[in-house]
């Protein structure tokens, strides 16, 4: 009759046993789930510092679109359209941008390869429709990128702002081409 009331009392849910036994079970449970929350942590520690050691330029990849204003030597402004192109490599290191601006008047073809090492910026440029090239330098931190454009005779300090799918882009010179404040969306 003793196995026939430990049957049941399985089925239900309920298992006979000593003090002792009961104790020893709560005990394993509590450690797996100590193990459970133990394991849930280090993944998520891992999984955060993965996503923190992501390149600067991560998530700025796809077609950009927008408009805003450019500044010419004369002091005038223009309204421009502008589309822009983020092809991001080397785990977010990488940066490979086209940025084509035109008004009524004014058109400028602005490209440029970047690496980032750190919150260091390097690379080259070239705007293709006045055969103007030269190298970048700048910094970079949380979406915000402070990069001085630099060729013979020609220098523009460019900042460029990075929130989700939005982004903002001014550039100003001391040329024919003062300056433009862009906003752009993603595409």
């Amino acid at each position: 009759m003793g196995h026939l009331g430990e049957f049941r009392a399985a089925a239900v849910g309920k298992l006979r046993g000593n003090k002792a036994n009961r104790t020893a079970n709560t005990f394993a449970v509590i450690r797996r789930l100590i193990l459970a929350a133990a394991t849930l942590v280090v993944a998520s520690v891992f999984g955060s510092a993965s996503y923190a050691q992501s390149g600067p330029f991560a998530g700025m990849a796809g077609n950009w679109s927008g408009g805003g204003v450019v500044t010419l030597d004369d002091g005038s402004t223009e309204r421009i359209r502008c589309r822009a192109s983020y092809a991001v490599g080397a785990g977010g290191n990488g940066l490979n941008q086209s940025l084509t601006c035109a008004s009524d008047s004014y058109k400028f073809n602005l490209s440029s390869n970047v690496i980032a090492q750190g919150a260091a910026l390097s690379g080259t440029w070239s705007e293709s429709s006045r055969g103007v090239n030269g190298n970048l330098e700048g910094r970079a931190s949380s979406g915000n990128f402070q990069v001085v454009a630099s060729a013979p005779g020609f220098s523009a300090n460019i900042s460029l702002t990075t929130r989700g799918n939005k982004q903002s882009v001014v550039i100003r010179a001391e040329s024919q081409f003062r300056g433009a404040s862009i906003s752009l969306s993603r595409s």
